[in-house]
């Protein structure tokens, strides 16, 4: 029996438990979640090593799963363009099932292996893109048909499983496995397994696109104002980068089109924001590169 499908020898009980007792035990569940992830760092950091120079030629993320899995890698895919500006077609997410699966589970198509790969074939997937495999099982039929699909086409392919050597994560370039144990409700990888999922995709887009310098110290430099509440983020990121007023962080912010990096190396440079965007260009979009002073 798969370690993600074997009955919790911990809460036998569950079912007698109070409320403040059933909060504790999902609650302090949890906690394996984080373990599993850190026990898997070293994976995980060679994983966004392998993807950075694909990446930077114009690859592609390309995110594939069924059910939990695969809605956890809508997720990240769908939050990278407001937070880096990170291009909408280069985060695809595969779903198996279609749009339709996010919402209610479609009858068979996790089973499907000719589904995954006819997926990965439609996406025209190719040796720069960087396919993400998700199954808490490790052997989603659906998910597989994508893995050696990808692989033929050159792809690099990184598997996320919660079970120790399971096929997708064994079979892909680099396997990240997320050992995370029974669940509390058997056999429910929505719980630990789906929280491990989430923190390692986290881990791993958010190291990529620090590494692909859209970040600037700490601060999320590169984001998409396309609410009122980015638009009074990027004028408090403006200010805090540069240490200007908030009337002097609106002007500038203004002349281009909020676009935070812009505003910081042309005030620290005291350029206008055409030429600031020019540094930037220069410096691939480093902002330390572009605010040093020629030789």
């Amino acid at each position: 029996m798969l370690n993600t499908e074997r009955p919790s020898s911990r809460h036998t009980d569950l079912d007698q438990y109070s409320v403040e007792q059933l909060v504790d035990a999902f609650v302090s569940d949890q906690l394996f979640a984080v373990e599993a992830v850190r026990a898997a760092s070293a994976q995980i950091a060679a994983a966004v090593t392998a993807a950075v120079p694909r990446i930077r030629e114009g690859g592609r993320l390309l995110y594939v799963g069924a059910g939990t899995s695969g809605r956890l890698g809508v997720l990240d895919s769908v939050e990278l363009p407001p937070t880096f500006s990170w291009p909408k077609e280069r985060a695809v997410a595969m779903l198996a099932g279609g749009q339709s699966a996010m919402f209610e589970a479609v009858e068979g198509a996790e089973d499907d292996v000719v589904l995954g790969r006819d997926d990965i074939l439609r996406a025209n997937t190719g040796p720069l893109d960087v396919v993400l495999l998700l199954a808490a099982s490790g052997a989603t039929p659906y998910v597989l048909g994508a893995l050696y699909a990808a692989k033929a086409a050159g792809a690099l392919t990184i598997g996320f499983a919660n079970n120790p050597d399971a096929p997708v994560a064994t079979a892909a370039d680099i396997g990240v496995t997320l050992d995370t144990g029974e669940e509390v409700i058997s056999g429910s990888t929505r719980l630990k397994a789906g929280t491990s999922q989430k923190i390692a995709l986290n881990t791993f887009s958010s190291s990529l696109m620090v590494k692909l310098n859209k970040v600037y110290g700490n601060l999320m430099v590169d984001l998409k104002p396309t609410n009122a509440k980015l638009l009074k983020r990027s004028v408090a990121l403006t200010m805090h980068a540069t240490g200007v007023d908030e009337q002097h962080a609106e002007q500038v912010l203004a002349t281009c089109g909020h676009h935070v990096k812009v505003a910081i190396v042309a005030i620290k440079r005291q350029v206008d924001t055409d030429e600031a965007q020019v540094l930037l260009e220069t410096a691939d979009g480093n902002v330390h590169l572009a605010l040093q002073e020629p030789a």
